[in-house]
């Protein structure tokens, strides 16, 4: 063989290996888009299922925490345990309370802004842990009325669990439920579902599952419960 013949050889032994790559490429390429999307899909999917759903604040979800009169006004409050600001609505509902009670429904949602707030999520955590064991406004309203002071503090959780014990609790059976993926997601669910509902900040307040300012006073509250019921419309 001359020279001539070994070059054209060699051309097409780089053709056919140039095509042989093509088309293993072009193989893999066919099956990333049969497999591919599809798996990519599925994954995505059960994220979405994992994640759970939310529920917007014109309905009352399943697992919603709720108190007083189910035929009346519904308050929906999204809030952080650490937030200033709601514990000064807390403070003004329960002052509103007995005059409303009868009239509305109270529900609360979390929305811990734990960029600001460094203890919010811990808090969130107790409240639903005292809610396994059906004591969660109880501890809702310790954590707002003694909010001034485990803020400052460094650790809270000792706090938080001197708190469960007041409400004769099982500690044990508390650490234990917050660890649970579904206390955790009912959480990150609220948030999530507040965020697309238009929430930005806390205390944020739906009556009836219309985003109002939030009452500055108790007279006020109770004049938007009885502008808001059928008997004030």
């Amino acid at each position: 063989m001359n020279k001539r013949d070994e070059r054209q050889l060699i051309r097409e032994q780089k053709q056919q290996a140039a095509e042989a790559r093509a088309k293993r490429n072009n193989m893999l390429m066919k099956w990333s888009i049969y497999i591919g999307i599809p798996l990519l899909l599925a994954i995505i999917i059960y994220a979405l299922i994992a994640q759970g759903r939310t529920y917007s604040p014109a309905v009352i979800a399943p697992d919603d925490h709720v108190r007083g009169n189910p035929e009346g006004v519904t308050l929906m409050v999204y809030a952080d345990f650490q937030c200033p600001a709601c514990a000064t609505e807390h403070r003004i509902m329960a002052q509103a309370w007995s005059n409303i009670s009868s009239n509305a429904q109270q529900v609360f949602r979390h929305y811990p802004l734990t960029n600001v707030h460094p203890h919010a999520w811990t808090a969130a955590l107790f409240t639903e842990a005292a809610g396994r064991q059906d004591k969660f406004w109880e501890m809702h309203d310790l954590l707002f009325v003694n909010q001034t002071y485990w803020s400052t503090l460094a650790d809270v959780e000792g706090e938080f669990e001197a708190y469960l014990q007041d409400l004769d609790l099982d500690v044990e059976q508390a650490r234990e439920d917050m660890r649970s993926n579904a206390l955790i997601q009912k959480i990150r669910n609220d948030q999530r579902g507040g965020t697309r509902a238009g929430v930005r900040s806390t205390p944020a307040l739906f009556v009836n599952g219309r985003l109002v300012p939030v009452p500055r006073t108790a007279t006020e509250l109770i004049k938007l419960v009885n502008q808001a019921s059928p008997a004030g419309e």
